[in-house]
């Protein structure tokens, strides 16, 4: 039963992984002929300072996207997770971002942040009439602002579930014992989370490694000011398409691989998921 479906992840996963991980060993322009590299496009990567600046900002957008992402996602979650038709109206209005394209979401965002005729225009705003996207130091967090905006939604739909999914006796039995709504969150609904937590924490953390078109088109594809946005993606874009260098793209490609690869591994070990020990066994 699982055959057609390994059959499309190695047809349309795993070979074009291959090719990658190939043509990172090799000298092609995108255009003329592919010839052999060896290991120099591996090594030009791995000893340019661009690269590890890169990184670090990938990584900088993760740990802060992560930070400001999940208590939000929680809080809404929770919010939602009651029934109700108010509740209901909000958690379709805040779901709203995830049908809009990363683009269509870039140039909105772009234009609002304007500093001429954006939000900082309008009146009592006008703290808010700054390059914010122009500004070396506040243009990571305006993009990292924008892509909580457009995620947030999705984790908070998660932990709207995993809230639905808990027993209710869990909390009558607590409420005869006598435990107050704090106690209940804190004794409760918290720690029967803890695989949403994790599953979400994946996700947030690996897809990450990801973000490309929304930042492109935020920076105006150079991930500006200077390299203040550029991460490993938009990186490994440049490289390829601009400078038309794709050996050292798919080298970029491939580490952007195995870095997803290591934390999603490690994420999962350091956190007990891969043992999926039931949180309601015997009831």
């Amino acid at each position: 039963m699982a055959a057609p479906a390994l059959l499309l992840f190695g047809l349309f996963g795993l070979v074009p992984l291959v090719g990658v991980l190939v043509l990172s060993l090799a000298r092609w322009d995108g255009l003329g002929s592919i010839g052999w590299a060896g290991l120099t496009n591996w090594t030009g990567v791995l000893t340019d300072g661009a690269t590890w600046q890169a990184l670090w900002l990938t990584v900088k957008v993760m740990v802060v996207s992560w930070l400001v992402q999940t208590p939000l996602a929680l809080a809404l979650g929770l919010f939602q997770a009651p029934r109700g038709r108010l509740r209901a109206l909000f958690a379709v209005l805040w779901f709203l971002p995830l049908l809009l394209s990363a683009v269509a979401i870039g140039l909105t965002w772009q234009a609002l942040l304007d500093p001429s005729f954006g939000i900082g225009a309008a009146p009592g705003l006008h703290w808010l009439a700054k390059p914010l996207l122009g500004s070396p130091d506040l243009a990571l967090y305006t993009v990292i602002f924008v892509i909580a905006w457009q995620f947030v939604p999705f984790h908070a739909l998660l932990y709207q579930a995993g809230v639905r999914q808990i027993p209710v006796s869990l909390y009558e039995a607590a409420a005869i014992d006598g435990a107050g709504p704090v106690t209940r969150l804190l004794r409760i609904t918290l720690p029967q989370l803890k695989y949403t937590f994790v599953t979400s924490s994946t996700l947030m953390l690996v897809g990450s490694l990801t973000y490309f078109d929304l930042i492109y088109v935020l920076s105006g594809g150079t991930g500006g000011p200077g390299t203040a946005t550029r991460v490993l993606p938009l990186a490994m874009y440049i490289t390829g398409f601009q400078v038309h260098d794709m050996g050292r793209a798919s080298a970029i490609a491939t580490l952007l691989v195995v870095c997803g690869l290591a934390l999603s591994l490690l994420t999962t070990r350091l956190s007990g998921f891969t043992r999926m020990d039931s949180q309601q066994e015997g009831m």
